[in-house]
């Protein structure tokens, strides 16, 4: 299909184009623009500041795509996201043994879960008993400007919380409804135990006659153990009191399943968004779940976004495709080895698709599924040249496994995983980075 505006294509005097920069174009790009130009499109491989080139030529200047295959959905009309970023619902972040660290050690992984965009930080106190300094390290927490809520039923520990100034209390039910009305704080009302919707309905009542504001909480089963039903009990208070608020807990399926929390996030943002949830509790326990709380940030706005605009979460923001890639497409052998054909050097090139790694050079094609197969057949390389040929080799390999596109001199694409700029993962609480690379969300071009 014929894109629908006019364009030209320049090609620079220069023989390698993976070594053109923003400056170097810009001394050649002048004479160049023809009148009426309103857009230079670069290869995105190219590094600098795309001002250069502005204000040399005096027309925006945007990076394309890093492949040629990219030029289709590049221009394909992407939907306008100058809103993006919105969400409804707040995050929750629970540290589960709070009573058990040290006041420095909670307050790092605070600040953890607040970069990570958690709203809320959740103290989770012990199953019996007291949480002892648990007043102290809430004004910690209140002194750094954290919203706080805190999880516990030890009426002493709940007293000295709210005293400190808790937010919000996780959780209210029969067992200590009485202590509700001499709190300062929100709380949240759950039912009682295995007594479903009624049981929650009573305890609301109950703290609505008291004066007490409340959250409801329906509570959100593991799969396997009324994961459905538990769904269905949301559904049912959402359209029995369509103006309450709510919370659900959804550390029970990604801490509960044997499986990446990524698409359980994505799934669970998009059902939270359309039941109007309020707040979602989450948690980083398990190893699986590692960076849940990052997860569900970008998630909520992605849901947030297609729920506005009436459309399905899809080609919008590609940030949660980690282990799998976004649509591209490979080049075909006969491409390749046509690509092959044009060649006058010796520098090797490396190309997979779903099921090979190709190398080849002016003297050489080879195909195979592996790299043992492919160095044998490769002439004697000194040690830097055979250093970088294995790390790229073993680079494709992987690609070709995971069914992801493999691009030579670059890492693979792990969305969020691997963000660059706004996307960089936050450092872990014990302060290790834990971003590098970088990823493409939409097209945001600029400097």
């Amino acid at each position: 299909m014929a894109p629908s505006f006019t364009y030209r294509i320049e090609i620079l005097n220069i023989s390698v184009a993976a070594l053109m920069n923003t400056a170097w174009i810009a001394r050649h790009v002048s004479p160049i623009v023809p009148e009426g130009c309103k857009q230079i499109v670069i290869p995105g491989d190219c590094k600098g500041r795309l001002s250069e080139i502005q204000s040399q030529s005096g027309v925006l200047a945007v990076r394309g795509p890093k492949d040629l295959k990219d030029l289709p959905v590049f221009f394909g009309g992407e939907q306008d996201r100058k809103d993006y970023g919105q969400y409804r619902v707040k995050i929750i972040a629970e540290i589960t043994e709070a009573y058990q660290m040290s006041d420095e050690a909670v307050i790092e992984m605070a600040e953890y879960y607040r970069r990570s965009g958690a709203d809320i930080i959740d103290l989770g106190g012990p199953a019996m008993g007291t949480f002892e300094g648990v007043d102290r390290i809430v004004r910690k927490l209140k002194s750094r400007d954290f919203n706080v809520s805190l999880d516990s039923f030890d009426p002493d520990t709940i007293r000295l919380a709210d005293r400190a100034g808790i937010d919000l209390l996780l959780s209210i039910n029969s067992t200590n409804i009485d202590l509700a009305s001499h709190l300062r704080c929100k709380v949240v009302a759950i039912p009682d135990p295995d007594q479903g919707i009624r049981s929650l309905e009573e305890n609301a009542r109950k703290l609505e006659k008291a004066g007490v504001s409340y959250v409801l909480d329906p509570i959100l089963n593991p799969l396997g153990l009324g994961f459905t039903d538990s769904l269905q009990r949301y559904h049912t208070v959402r359209q029995r009191h369509p103006e309450a608020e709510m919370m659900m807990g959804i550390g029970n399926l990604t801490e509960m399943t044997d499986a990446d929390s990524t698409g359980i996030n994505a799934v669970m943002a998009g059902i939270v968004t359309e039941l109007g949830i309020d707040y979602v509790l989450t948690t980083e326990v398990i190893s699986w779940a590692r960076h849940a709380v990052r997860e569900f940030d970008l998630a909520r706005q992605l849901m947030f976004y297609a729920q506005r605009r009436q459309t399905v979460p899809k080609r919008i923001d590609d940030r949660l495709i980690t282990i799998k890639d976004p649509p591209f497409e490979f080049y075909s052998e006969g491409e390749l080895r046509a690509m092959q054909q044009e060649l006058k050097d010796k520098n090797y090139r490396i190309f997979t698709d779903e099921n090979y790694i190709y190398v080849f050079n002016s003297n050489c094609f080879i195909k195979d599924t592996h790299p043992r197969g492919i160095l044998p057949k490769i002439e004697p390389l000194d040690a830097a040249h055979a250093f970088y040929l294995g790390r790229e080799l073993e680079r494709a390999y992987l690609a070709v496994r995971l069914k992801k596109r493999y691009s030579q001199d670059n890492d693979l694409r792990w969305g969020y995983l691997v963000g660059g700029n706004d996307d960089t993962l936050p450092d872990g609480p014990d302060g290790s980075s834990l971003s590098a690379g970088e990823t493409r969300v939409g097209r945001q071009d600029g400097d």
